[in-house]
């Protein structure tokens, strides 16, 4: 069998009702120099049931076992095992279309600077439509993450930021990966076609997230990366003196609000100008 280009890493943990609809969208790439590593991440269920039949299947489907210990330790450890030049992480319970590998891999062989490549993608399961994301842009991807987990990158630059940080517990693993691979440069392409389909369930991890954890989060990913920040957000001062305009912004607005509406109660009205609380 030939090395494989492209290493598709499939983290699971008790996901194995939807994992074969996962590994089948592989299966159903038409770029075919891949391997999958399936990736079972202490699963209760039958995981590993469901994973020894695909790996039967098809030698491109490879099978590791972990005990328990979360989505950026098991996309590690799949990347370690991984052969190939390119990664895609794929959680369990969502789709590929059939050219995204393909059209990626196009982009790839067309610019050597790009560091990511993803596409359009669409919602499916309780929620269907296009999953509308913002265009990137590096100063966006301070203030929100635009790029899902679903994109394709080097093992060699994965291994140059140290893999997805493990200290990310609560989620948005992602977002901090995109920002360590990408905050010192390198190109990303969007594809207009849409190559992933993204499950939305009833609950999920990130809808768990409680005020808190997103604060902790936050702070990590300001302490990890404060050149980053600063270069795009700005300093902590600059950040102080545009808080204090706008405030002063809005006092005067208010001011402005209670005297034109006192003019018009006493013009239409003949009140008297009054005070008005708020």
């Amino acid at each position: 069998m030939q090395k494989p280009i492209v290493s598709v890493i499939v983290p699971c943990y008790n996901q194995a009702e939807y994992l074969p609809g996962a590994l089948h969208s592989v299966l159903n790439q038409s770029f075919e120099e891949w391997e999958c590593i399936i990736v079972n991440d202490g699963s209760e269920d039958s995981t590993e049931t469901v994973a020894q039949e695909w790996t039967q299947k098809d030698g491109r489907f490879k099978y590791i076992v972990l005990t328990n210990g979360g989505l950026p330790h098991a996309r590690n450890s799949g990347i370690k095992e991984a052969i190939g030049t390119y990664i895609l992480p794929l959680d369990a319970d969502d789709k590929l279309a059939p050219n995204y590998m393909k059209l990626a891999m196009d982009e790839f062989k067309e610019d050597s600077k790009l560091k990511v490549v993803y596409c359009n993608a669409e919602k499916f399961g309780v929620e269907h439509g296009p999953w509308k994301l913002k265009d990137f842009s590096i100063k966006k991807l301070a203030i929100s993450n635009m790029i899902f987990c679903t994109a394709f990158f080097t093992k060699k630059d994965w291994e140059a930021i140290g893999g997805y940080d493990v200290a990310m517990k609560y989620g948005w693993e992602d977002w901090e990966f995109w920002i360590a691979l990408l905050k010192h440069g390198g190109g990303v392409k969007k594809l207009s076609y849409v190559g992933f389909f993204y499950r939305i369930k009833e609950k999920s991890m990130l809808q768990d997230l409680k005020e808190t954890q997103k604060e902790e989060l936050f702070n990590y990913m300001s302490i990890k990366h404060p050149d980053f920040y600063v270069r795009h957000v700005g300093s902590f001062q600059k950040l102080l003196k545009k808080q204090e305009e706008l405030n002063k912004k809005n006092r005067l607005l208010l001011s402005n609000k209670k005297h034109a509406l006192n003019v018009l109660c006493y013009s239409v009205f003949r009140w008297r100008p009054f005070k008005i609380r708020y």
